[in-house]
């Protein structure tokens, strides 16, 4: 249960503010000092920026780290929601995003093509900071990333073929179709650092501690403590982004606004869809700011080492794909408010879905 608000930490309290204030700070940093976003961006191991990666994984090991791991073999059999989570984010969300890409920018495709790329990956990381900050279902949560995961590794070399060779070339013809050549190691490879590193350091704490000290003593004391850490890794997390590109932000509003507009539609058209659906077939609060927040955010990580790896560091595919963190952050937190404000309104003081009353007959 979340606390009353008057509750909350300063950190938690703000935390819309001292994100919004990050992000101001790390345009100043790039803008006024653009040597320190060039020695940030080039300390990294292949195309994994060691900053942005601390700061992710810094950021998702308290959630992890709280999420109650006995309890998911059961949660995975729950049908259903696995159904829904698959629909969302594999069929709804890359044409949902391939439409826009091609409505707003018809005229710019090396960045048409970095949106569409973004629109293929489905988030595993930072979703699970605005699931907490929800108060969603934190099992549930770790299954549909673990489930994103996978099908990412499956998929996503050929769904990247058919958006941007088959579709695009359908839509455009045949001077729109771009080539990706995407490896199956290039995704496993961001799967396994970006997720795998911090699951399974929250499963070797949990089990060590609660073995250890209990766990009403994990529960009440240790998961508390360690709470923080996500909030302030994910302050970090956005100076360093939006210090990385803070010069070209400046310099380049135009383009970033071109890119931002099918962007915010997109967020939002997604988290509005998944959320009703979710509704309307019964699901708890929990359950569906967890389908919704799954299905609304997107794994810029490996957008981004995608664009940079096929296209270059330079181009316009691997700008659009920066991007699309700059503007996932302040729109995913505006909607983490928006879904608290709600609640009342659309779920029972327990949590149950209201859709449930109107379905019943008289």
């Amino acid at each position: 249960m979340r606390k009353p608000r008057k509750e909350l930490s300063l950190l938690d309290r703000y935390l819309t503010l001292w994100i919004f204030a990050a992000m101001a700070l790390g345009v100043g940093l790039g803008t006024a000092a653009p040597y320190l976003a060039r020695t940030l961006d080039s300390v990294r191991v292949d195309t994994i920026s060691l900053p942005l990666a601390a700061g992710l994984l810094l950021m998702m090991y308290p959630p992890l780290a709280r999420v109650r791991y006995e309890e998911i073999p059961k949660i995975a059999k729950s049908r259903k929601m696995l159904a829904v989570s698959l629909l969302q984010n594999w069929l709804i969300g890359p044409f949902l995003m391939f439409g826009l890409a091609w409505a707003l920018l018809p005229d710019l495709p090396e960045y048409r093509v970095g949106l569409i790329i973004v629109g293929l990956a489905r988030c595993i990381a930072m979703v699970l900071v605005w699931n907490e900050l929800a108060g969603g279902h934190r099992e549930y949560a770790a299954v549909l990333v673990a489930l994103n995961s996978v099908f990412q590794m499956i998929l996503y070399s050929i769904l990247a073929y058919f958006f941007v060779t088959i579709l695009s070339g359908l839509v455009g013809g045949l001077g729109a179709s771009t080539t990706v050549d995407i490896s199956v190691w290039d995704v496993a490879k961001a799967v396994l650092v970006y997720l795998g590193i911090p699951v399974v350091g929250g499963m070797i704490t949990r089990a060590y501690l609660t073995r250890k000290r209990g766990k009403a003593w994990y529960e009440a004391v240790f998961s508390p403590r360690i709470a923080p850490l996500a909030l302030i890794a994910l302050l970090f997390t956005v100076v360093v982004m939006f210090s990385m590109k803070g010069e070209l932000i400046v310099h380049l509003p135009l383009d970033v606004a071109r890119i931002a507009a099918p962007l915010i539609l997109y967020f939002l058209i997604m988290f509005g869809v998944s959320f009703y659906i979710s509704w309307r077939l019964g699901f708890t609060y929990e359950e569906t700011a967890t389908l919704s927040f799954t299905a609304a955010s997107n794994n810029f990580e490996l957008a981004i080492a995608v664009t940079i790896a096929v296209f270059g560091i330079a181009s316009g595919q691997a700008f659009a794909a920066v991007i699309g963190p700059l503007v996932e952050v302040p729109v995913l937190i505006s909607l983490v408010s928006v879904t608290l404000r709600v609640k009342g309104r659309f779920f029972t003081p327990e949590g149950q879905s209201r859709a449930i009353a109107l379905k019943a007959p008289g």
